[in-house]
C-alpha cells in the first residue's frame, strides 16, 4: 500500500492527535498567564517536531542497528496504533496522565513528549521512511505540515474547548480513534501478508 503525501499528513495528524490534546493543554496551562501560555505551546510543538524529524532522518539507521525488518515494524506499528485507537475511543475521565503533571509549568513532559511526539508518532514516521526511504524529504514535508496544523490547533486550544465543549471534543476524539483503528488494521494486514509471502 503506497502512501500519498496527503495520506501521510492525515495519518501523522491522527497519531499526533492535536484535537485529543486540546483538553490536556487547556488543563495543564490553566494557571499560566495567557502571554506565557502561547510561548509554551510554540516551544513544546517545536520540541516535538524536532524529535520526530530526528527519527525521519535517522529512523532507518536505528532499524538496521536493531536488526528489525519492515514486516515486524508493520505488525508492531499496527498493534501500537490499534492500542492508541482504543484509548482514543474508550477515554478515561482523568485522561492519559491523570493528575501527575498538574503542578508547575510543563516542560517537554508531558506536552511535547509523549502527548505529541509519543511512541505511536515515532513508530509511524520510522515506518514511513523504512517503507520508502527514497521519499524521505516527502515524509519530512508531511511531518512539517502536520506539525504546523497541530501548532495552529493548540494555539487556539482555549477557544476550541469553549466553542465545542467537553462533549464535542470527546466525540471528535472518538471519531479520530475510529479512523486510526482502520489504519491500524490495514498496517497489520499488510505486515501479515508480507510475512506469509516470505514463508
Amino acid at each position: 500500500m503506497d502512501i500519498s503525501l496527503s495520506s501521510a499528513v492525515v495519518i501523522l495528524l491522527l497519531v499526533m492527535d492535536p484535537v485529543g490534546n486540546v483538553p490536556l493543554f487547556v488543563s495543564l496551562l490553566r494557571n499560566v498567564p495567557p502571554e506565557r501560555r502561547l510561548r509554551i505551546i510554540v516551544r513544546e510543538c517545536l520540541i516535538a517536531y524536532a524529535v520526530l524529524l530526528l527519527f525521519v532522518f535517522f529512523g532507518p539507521a536505528i532499524l538496521r542497528l536493531l536488526g528489525l525488518s519492515d514486516v515486524s515494524l508493520n505488525i508492531a506499528g499496527g498493534v501500537i496504533l490499534f492500542i492508541i485507537a482504543l484509548r482514543l475511543i474508550f477515554t478515561h475521565p482523568r485522561g492519559i496522565f491523570g493528575d501527575a503533571f498538574h503542578t508547575g509549568e510543563p516542560f517537554i513532559v508531558p506536552l511535547a513528549i509523549p502527548s505529541i511526539a509519543g511512541p505511536t508518532a515515532i513508530a509511524t514516521v520510522v515506518l514511513m521512511v523504512a517503507r520508502a526511504p527514497e521519499r524521505v524529504w516527502e515524509w519530512a514535508g508531511a511531518l512539517t505540515i502536520s506539525a504546523v496544523a497541530t501548532l495552529l490547533l493548540l494555539l487556539f486550544a482555549d477557544r476550541i474547548a469553549k466553542l465545542v465543549g467537553a462533549r464535542g471534543l470527546a466525540a471528535l476524539e472518538r471519531l479520530m480513534g475510529l479512523l486510526l483503528t482502520a489504519i491500524a488494521v490495514e498496517m497489520l494486514l499488510k505486515g501479515i501478508q508480507s510475512f506469509v509471502r516470505q514463508l
